[in-house]
């Protein structure tokens, strides 16, 4: 199947669920403009919704109103800390920059965590938790940059998103923290310590009056330094004893929280457990109507999502999720499957016997970024959505039934529930038959537009790089590009952001009686070409040893794998590599777990592609290389500062391989 494309609106595709369906009742709307959908499914109309024009209908340019209403910014109640004038709005707190990056292998460097949190703000998520500022240098130095940044880029209409930062309950923890978010419009601290006996127990070696006392001083502290927005989490609540929370969240309030977050850190609770915990903390802790609660359920059984609805449905109003639902073990909560099941379920499931709120819930997410946002993730993270991940799995849209085809041709809505344009993934002209070939003497436009078509909002300059790379393998692979070829490429370029090192020559030979070997040539940073022949016990290993030795680095190869993005012998190979400093190399990338407070090395992915196996090989290499050595510089410049502000280096960031020193206050 050949990539074709069509300039036909998408205003056709919408007419079984309209994006506006997804908008609230605008009683917090500042309108601009105003768009009927009186064509949808009642459940789909509201009577009026707010088209804004920020930034996303921007860069759209001149819209018909269909397709504006995908970019409508949606309503939200003015923020304050510890409060939401509407009870039936939910905040999303999103910690795909936290506890996402916890994932192995999920490294992200300070670039591509600010490209991230910009997606996030368009996405219009409530609070972003931007990191661990704690952990290294680079964690608080791309913290501090979000809040800088993105923790001040107001949309039009008067959207900022809070910027949040992890801590331990320790005071220089906390310090650290405030240092990296206080520039933000608005700054948060979220800090934690475990209540869960087995914790307490054998983790902490704390008593519960000792726990009490922790975080009773912990949110003192940060309230002391001048933060009015403090968020605490009791650690593995969902196994904690509940007469223990009501204590101990009742003190987290007293001294100052304005957000009680409720853990299931294990993923242990069934739906109904959780739900009856949320609702005994809402009945039983004192001073619990001063604060909003909040969820942050793990998927160990799979329940994450349903656990996280679970809580809304009893009274949560912050649901904690990430994107893909990326995050330690079996991730988190899923932001899309969170999303939607509020957009198109939040007003007729969600009356329980809690009686709080009308039952109509809702939230400000834009779905139309939802798969832009998804793909920026995985291509930098170098972690793939299963096909049958709900929502962005690349398999949510596609029908191979014949039964499920003959109804999808008859009436969409027989078979899909919501369309791929409402969450920002247009269905391409490929699928109907019509339009043009995307081969060598495609324009940028071509290219462009079918990329936006599969869900990628490149600006300009990125656009231009991967339309270069682009015409490079169009000369080559004869036939034009298919779908997966031009994401391989997408994917390819996503490392060019990180670029101090390129491929640019390489020729290798193998074979059953001769020594693989490989001759490299590299263009550095000093724009000076270097080139390096060596043996190895195959082609690749060869091509390795060859980028070891020309960079300078020591690194241990976590995990290497090839595949054809489709068929043929002229397909695109995708490689994927992760890498991992060895220890006590010299480029050696220690850093603190976020809850365990364990040293680790980092790891870091990538990938390349190319029609040659050897070379795509070689891209991600080189790829996953210079982000590990734009960290270590990072971190270098973070130390050299620290240095010459206090004339040694901090107590709890140093240089060396124990990038940081615990100290328990």
């Amino acid at each position: 199947m050949k990539i074709i494309w069509s300039a036909a609106v998408a205003a056709t595709l919408l007419a079984s669920s309209s994006c506006s369906a997804f908008a609230p009742a605008p009683r917090y709307a500042s309108t601009v403009s105003t768009v009927r959908v009186n064509d949808a499914p009642a459940w789909t109309r509201r009577s009026r919704v707010a088209v804004a024009s920020s930034a996303s209908a921007e860069d759209n340019g001149e819209m018909d109103p269909a397709t504006a209403a995908l970019y409508v910014r949606k309503a939200r109640p003015d923020y304050k800390p510890g409060a939401i004038d509407d009870p039936d709005y939910v905040r999303i707190f999103d910690t795909t920059l936290r506890d996402g990056e916890q994932s192995p292998g999920a490294t992200l460097t300070s670039s591509e965590k600010l490209e991230i949190a910009r997606m996030l703000a368009k996405l219009g998520v409530d609070i972003i938790e931007a990191g661990f500022p704690i952990a290294s240098p680079d964690d608080f130095d791309a913290v501090k940059q979000i809040a800088d940044k993105v923790g001040n880029e107001v949309f039009e209409d008067g959207y900022v998103p809070v910027i949040c930062g992890l801590s331990r309950a320790f005071p220089k923890d906390i310090e650290r923290c405030w240092d990296a978010i206080k520039t933000a419009k608005r700054p948060r601290i979220h800090t934690f310590i475990a209540t869960s006996k087995i914790h307490m127990e054998t983790k902490l070696n704390k008593t519960p009056d000792e726990v009490v006392q922790t975080a009773i001083d912990a949110v003192t502290y940060a309230k002391s330094l001048g933060c009015d927005d403090i968020e605490f989490s009791p650690e593995d609540a969902g196994r904690s004893e509940p007469e223990f929370l009501y204590r101990i969240l009742g003190e987290a309030i007293k001294a100052g929280a304005t957000t009680l977050n409720i853990p299931d850190t294990t993923g242990w609770n069934m739906p109904w457990e959780f739900g009856a915990l949320i609702a005994k903390l809402r009945e039983n802790v004192p001073g619990a109507e001063k604060v909003v609660f909040s969820t942050h359920c793990h998927n160990d059984l799979g329940l994450a999502t349903a656990n996280s609805l679970a809580g809304a449905l009893n009274g949560a109003r912050q649901l904690e999720c990430t994107i893909n639902g990326i995050g330690e073990r079996a991730g988190n909560a899923s932001l899309d499957e969170i999303a939607m099941a509020l957009a198109l379920k939040g007003d007729s499931e969600f009356d329980s016997d809690a009686q709080f709120g009308s039952g109509k819930l809702y939230s400000a997410i834009n779905p139309v970024y939802i798969s832009p946002t998804s793909k920026l993730v995985q291509e930098y993270t170098g972690m793939r959505c299963q096909p049958h991940k709900a929502i962005v799995g690349a398999n949510a849209f596609r029908h191979e039934s014949g039964i499920h085809q003959d109804g999808m041709i008859k009436n969409k809505s027989t078979y899909e529930i919501m369309t791929p344009e409402s969450i920002g993934l247009v269905r391409g002209s490929s699928e109907s038959g019509a339009g043009i070939f995307l081969g060598k003497h495609s324009g940028r436009n071509a290219v462009g537009t079918r990329l936006r078509e599969l869900g990628y909002d490149l600006d300009p300059e990125k656009l231009n790089v991967v339309f270069k790379r682009f015409k490079e393998v169009a000369e080559k692979k004869k036939g034009g590009l298919e779908d997966e070829d031009l994401e391989a490429i997408v994917s390819d370029q996503a490392g060019n952001v990180n670029e101090l090192w390129h491929v640019t020559g390489l020729q290798s030979s193998t074979g059953m009686t001769g020594i693989p070997t490989a001759t490299v040539k590299l263009m550095g940073p000093d724009n000076v070409e270097r080139f390096l022949a060596t043996t190895g016990t195959g082609p690749v290993d060869a091509v390795y040893k060859a980028i070891d030795q020309i960079m300078g680095v020591s690194v241990e190869l976590e995990s290497y794998k090839l595949e054809s993005v489709t068929e043929g012998i002229e397909a695109l190979a995708t490689t994927r590599v992760s890498i991992r400093p060895k220890v006590g190399g010299p480029n050696d990338t220690k850093s603190a777990h976020a809850q365990l407070g364990m040293m680790s090395e980092r790891t870091f992915s990538a990938a390349g592609s190319d029609t040659d196996i050897i070379t795509s090989s070689a891209r991600a290499y080189v790829s996953a290389l210079n982000k590990l050595l734009k960290w270590n510089m990072r971190r270098q410049e973070q130390i050299v500062d620290n240095d010459e502000v206090n004339g040694t280096a901090d107590n709890a960031v140093s240089a060396g391989p124990d990038t940081v020193k615990l100290v328990e206050q």
